[in-house]
């Protein structure tokens, strides 16, 4: 092993769960092996031996910790992460068979505290939250797809009161649920903000890369060429206070008017909007914890997430450890390179198959360093080639989400944590590493230098379960207030 003892030590006393099944931890006062981000009480660094496998911890003697099941881990099995993921899928296949969050707790045989613990480790939500969010999808499939009355609808998803139903659509669509049945006839609509939404923080986010190839914003209009499932298409968004105004057309060649893509086009919106994040829920807990200067002038901050996630994870290959004016314009160069210009002078993005058929050597005269070209093309390839389902990342639980991409060559864990909090929308992400985290932090904190990853992983589980969003408060703590 390349590792030295001490630093493998080091990485059980920081319980970084980054070196799970990098090595494992023999403890020889116990007679037990373990995971290095074990739980159980820290042992004495004499006490211990580290070993390249479980099956040699075994040879030594030793057996499997039941609180790690770092065999488990080994395999790729995770019983406990597996039953609270069948147990989701239970939930969002009929929301209307669980009552409340007890029915929840009930079912999955744990105790509601553990229960609580396991909803927030794996899917960074709570039950209620969960449940929530399943029966609003279920609304919406029957929204679309039968002409049912709203009552009935709601009933179906398993509210008990219309009002209930109503609100919380709302609130985290924008839409009224009979606005969003329209939206399966096309044309135009109009998506509700929350009252004090924060439209100069959302025009900085639109407009990050001023030369982008994809995206412009022209006063209060944005226009951004994307690709959607069936084909790619132009998005028009008007934006002031209180409301976006939308519009969307698919840009195939020949295409006419087509009101399948407005579904879609919506709940792209609402992740370039934020609409699903409980801003408010988290400036509460800053304001908790003491620390109100935090989200000060910000309360409704949100996160704009990427228009697809495959954009995200181009970026989040190419943006790392090179300052931002040069990872967009490497961007823009691959853009260029594999995207398709429109009439107006965007380019749509290209399709994974665009970006996997390129060689290493395309990208060379680009400015991409060998290896940066390797890894895009290759996380294009594993899409392309179906090894990589993006779209499936949605309804993973964090943790399998999280698993995935790190299994992909090129990403480590400030790229796949970026990647899950800003295309994906995972509500408790920390990219660990990142430089504006830990400047923030430090200016927040008043430290006399910056964290490092073991101290921001420590510091920033205050924020739990909210953490993406106080890494997006972070990033701007330091940065003038726009206008």
């Amino acid at each position: 092993m390349k590792m030295t003892n001490a630093r493998m030590y080091d990485r059980i006393l920081a319980s970084d769960a980054s070196f799970n099944g990098r090595f494992f931890t023999g403890v020889l006062t116990t007679g037990i092996y373990c995971l290095p981000a074990c739980k159980a009480r820290k042992p004495k660094q004499e006490n211990v031996r580290f070993f390249p496998t479980c099956e040699a911890a075994r040879e030594a003697g030793l057996r499997a910790c039941k609180k790690c099941h770092p065999d488990d881990f080994a395999r790729g099995a995770d019983p406990v992460l597996e039953t609270i993921e069948d147990l989701v899928a239970e939930i969002r296949k009929s929301p209307a068979d669980f009552a409340d969050a007890r029915a929840i707790v009930r079912r999955s045989g744990f105790g509601a505290t553990r229960v609580f613990e396991l909803f927030r480790q794996h899917y960074h939500s709570t039950p209620a939250d969960v449940l929530l969010r399943a029966r609003l999808d279920e609304a919406k499939r029957q929204l679309l797809g039968s002409d049912a009355p709203l009552s009935r609808i709601a009933l179906d998803a398993g509210f008990e009161a219309l009002s209930v139903f109503h609100e919380n659509f709302r609130r985290l669509n924008g839409l009224t649920p009979i606005e969003y049945r329209h939206l399966r006839e096309g044309g135009t609509f109009e998506v509700a903000l929350p009252e004090g939404y924060l439209l100069p923080y959302l025009r900085r986010a639109l407009s990050r890369d001023t030369h982008s190839a994809t995206e412009r914003l022209e006063g209060s209009r944005y226009t951004c060429a994307v690709q959607l499932s069936s084909s790619p298409a132009i998005l028009v968004m008007e934006i002031s206070p209180g409301k976006v105004t939308v519009e969307a057309a698919s840009a195939a060649v020949g295409a006419g008017e087509t009101p399948a893509l407005l579904p879609e086009v919506h709940a792209l919106v609402v992740g370039l909007l934020g609409l699903d994040e409980d801003a408010i829920a988290f400036a509460r807990l800053a304001k908790k914890l003491g620390l109100a200067r935090l989200v000060a002038k910000r309360h409704e901050l949100r996160i704009s997430r990427t228009p697809s996630v495959f954009d995200g994870l181009l970026w989040a290959i190419i943006g790392q450890q090179i300052n931002f004016a040069f990872a967009c314009l490497l961007k823009r160069r691959l853009i260029e390179r594999t995207g398709t210009q429109l009439p107006n002078g965007l380019y749509v993005p290209p399709t994974p198959a665009a970006v996997a058929a390129l060689a290493v050597d395309d990208l060379l005269p680009l400015q991409f360093s060998r290896s940066k070209a390797l890894y895009v093309i290759g996380a294009a390839q594993r899409v392309a080639e179906g090894k990589l389902d993006l779209a499936a990342l949605h309804r993973m639980s964090a943790t399998r989400a999280e698993r995935t991409l790190l299994a992909i060559h090129g990403l480590g864990p400030w790229s796949v944590n970026y990647l899950m909090m800003r295309a994906i929308g995972f509500p408790d992400c920390v990219p660990l590493g990142d430089t504006g985290v830990t400047s923030g932090l430090k200016s927040l904190l008043k430290l006399e230098e910056r964290p490092d990853i073991d101290a921001t992983r420590r510091l920033m589980a205050m924020f739990s379960p909210y953490r993406s969003l106080a890494t997006t408060h972070l990033w701007q703590f330091n940065q003038p207030i726009p206008t």
